[in-house]
């Protein structure tokens, strides 16, 4: 991209060439991405405009933005953005990249509200243990807007992420910020949940080499690391979660299909459910692990 003068289009044609070539995946959508991000217009804009000449500044930092993505950097965290939910979140290094397929996680909580499942229909109280960038808070925030609703995370950081973006959907006073360790924030709480979601860190550390380098290198190693066979925390949240849960409260846990039986197996010795299940994401592999506290 030696040339001084660009049009959109052929700067397009050009980036996702040289993309391709380094073997970044979905080099055309990278591309649009990335001087869409530059020119703050959005891809259909970009379309409209593609024979738009660029200024020599414009090229010069869409040269930057390339470069950062070879280094496979996530293109979320070179826009600051992710959607989730069908939401614009802001995310930073300090926080995950939101998955589609957590989008679970906040469609069953829906689906326990709407089928009036939950031991307070009325005014639900619910946790999001480990919120990250705040997206299942505020997506359950957004959809059940009577329910209060808790975010924690052990991160200061990740909490200023999940906070701006609760601000930035109006929503900083429906949600209770708590920052601590797992259930730290709670412990001298008397006031038990009707549901407790989580994503808690589930990647085995031997697994971490493995990785793709976007999250390997750049993804928050916290939010990340299960220890040694990536059940610590599936485990914890298991074991403990109980005591933070009202009599036919709801814990949902999302985690690796491989950890799924494991988890059903730790629910079943707790003997304090009642009921579990686990369900498959939209790639039809077992993602998520349900469970309902025993009435009595």
């Amino acid at each position: 991209m030696a040339r001084e003068k660009w049009a959109v289009r052929e700067i397009l044609n050009v980036a996702t060439k040289f993309l391709a070539g380094k073997g970044i995946e979905s080099p055309r959508l990278c591309a649009e991405v990335l001087l869409s991000h530059e020119l703050e217009k959005s891809r259909v804009e970009l379309y409209l405009a593609l024979d738009q000449p660029l200024s020599r500044s414009e090229v010069a930092r869409y040269r930057s933005l390339i470069k950062r993505r070879l280094k496979r950097e996530p293109l979320q965290y070179i826009t600051g953005h992710q959607e989730f939910w069908s939401l614009d979140f802001s995310v930073s290094p300090a926080v995950l990249i939101p998955r589609a397929e957590t989008e679970l996680l906040v469609e069953e909580a829906i689906k326990l509200r709407e089928e009036h499942l939950l031991p307070d229909n009325g005014k639900p109280g619910i946790l999001d243990l480990g919120t990250g960038s705040g997206a299942i808070a505020i997506s359950l925030a957004k959809e059940i807007q009577n329910a209060t609703i808790w975010a924690s995370d052990i991160s200061f950081e990740a909490l200023a992420v999940a906070r701006a973006n609760a601000k930035r959907h109006n929503l900083v006073r429906r949600i209770r910020f708590c920052q601590g360790d797992l259930w730290q924030p709670f412990s001298n709480s008397s006031t038990p949940f009707d549901v407790i979601i989580s994503n808690p860190p589930y990647i085995p550390a031997g697994a971490f080499n493995a990785l793709p380098p976007e999250v390997r290198y750049y993804e928050p190693r916290i939010a990340l690391d299960g220890h040694e066979s990536g059940m610590h925390f599936i485990t914890r949240v298991i074991e403990e979660g109980g005591a933070y849960l009202k009599p036919g409260g709801w814990l949902l846990i999302e985690m690796d299909p491989d950890q799924t039986e494991k988890a059903l197996c730790l629910i079943d010795s707790t003997r304090c459910f009642s009921f579990r299940e686990r369900l498959m994401d939209y790639r039809k592999r077992y993602r998520l692990v349900k469970a309902q506290k025993r009435h009595g």
